[in-house]
């Protein structure tokens, strides 16, 4: 499971902008806004038109689902960054952006540096709230982000950019706008980031995605150690990941729990255009090596050993049993979570 340190100022600066703005929407209306977007989430409801309909959606949509959606991209960045921590985005471009959350935790995982960042959504009403949340930032990138309307869909033409995410898009398009979508982010982008929820089929749209970016000349990564065929067997499992979310009393009266957190599985893929030339800049460079391998289950912990079960560089998943003759090499496996990079830089 992730749960990476983030920039303090980023995310503390969100949830207190989501309280104030939660402070405000009727109760009633919030329930009913967020049981219809629960019904959109979990794709019961085709959707060729924007999900966000007029400011309570926005506003319920910001207060159910801009915490999971946040980390959950943060996690998937982190897992970026630690392949290349010296590269940073000079442009992103946040696809299906919302209210924000991706440029967000593009922030929180790059603090300080300079970033022109585009937010891009065919819902006025979520672009106009992502811009007053924005407003409340630290961060002058976020504060200065373009929010601009498009359809995210098979007509969709995207700058090109350093970095591009689409998280929590593609289950909302038709099978044809998402190929679109994502051939379009394969041609704009030195970096790409897709984040789908982290369910079978949240991976399977992800798997499509990979190949996609895979085709277009980029390569894979994170979370996979290599750019071939992914070894799962869809239908009898599924790759995604945990990030830990932590609930303001406000979220956890909207979601309707007690818990002073909750657990968002997530599945993604991260790829990247290998530059034909090195850059002397590193600014300018694209990370291009994958972990040697990655964790993909909850490691095991039992007496005296560590149970890892790994998808590797070989195109294969399989258990490592780390014991305490491999000295260090255990204490680190003690130490892995859910998502890790393995064996640790």
């Amino acid at each position: 499971m992730y749960d990476a340190p983030e920039s303090p100022r980023t995310g503390e600066t969100l949830r207190a902008a989501l309280a104030e703005l939660l402070d405000g929407l009727p109760p009633k209306q919030a329930a009913q806004a967020v049981d219809r977007l629960i019904a959109n989430y979990r794709g019961r409801t085709p959707t060729d038109a924007p999900v966000l309909r007029d400011r309570s959606d926005v506003v319920a949509y910001a207060a159910y689902r801009m915490p999971a959606t946040f980390e959950a991209v943060r996690a998937a960045l982190d897992a970026f960054r630690e392949q290349d921590p010296d590269w940073s985005p000079a442009t992103h471009v946040d696809v299906g952006g919302g209210t924000g959350a991706a440029s967000w935790a593009v922030d929180a995982a790059w603090p300080g540096a300079e970033r022109a960042t585009t937010v891009l959504d065919w819902a006025e009403p979520a672009l106009a709230l992502g811009g007053e949340l924005a407003r409340t930032a630290t961060s002058p990138a976020l504060r200065a982000a373009r929010w601009q309307r498009a359809e995210i869909g098979a007509g969709l033409k995207l700058p090109d950019a350093d970095l591009v995410t689409v998280s929590y898009v593609l289950g909302e398009l038709t099978d044809a706008a998402r190929g679109a979508v994502v051939e379009e982010a394969g041609r704009a982008a030195r970096a790409v980031v897709i984040i789908e929820p982290g369910t079978p089929d949240g991976y399977l749209r992800v798997l499509a995605a990979r190949d996609r970016l895979i085709a277009a000349g980029l390569r894979v990564l994170a979370p996979c150690p290599h750019s071939a065929a992914c070894p799962i067997v869809p239908g009898t499992d599924w790759c995604h990941f945990s990030a830990r979310v932590s609930r303001s009393s406000l979220h956890r009266r909207v979601k309707g729990g007690s818990l002073p957190y909750e657990d968002e599985k997530f599945s993604y893929v991260a790829a990247v255009r290998t530059p034909v030339e090195p850059e002397p800049d590193p600014s300018l460079r694209t990370p291009v090596e994958p972990a040697p391998a990655r964790v993909v289950r909850r490691p095991q912990i039992r007496k005296g050993q560590v149970l890892l079960d790994l998808c590797t560089a070989e195109e294969q998943i399989r258990r490592e049993t780390v014991t305490k003759r491999h000295g260090p090499l255990y204490r680190a496996a003690r130490d892995a979570d859910w998502g890790d990079a393995w064996p640790p830089a």
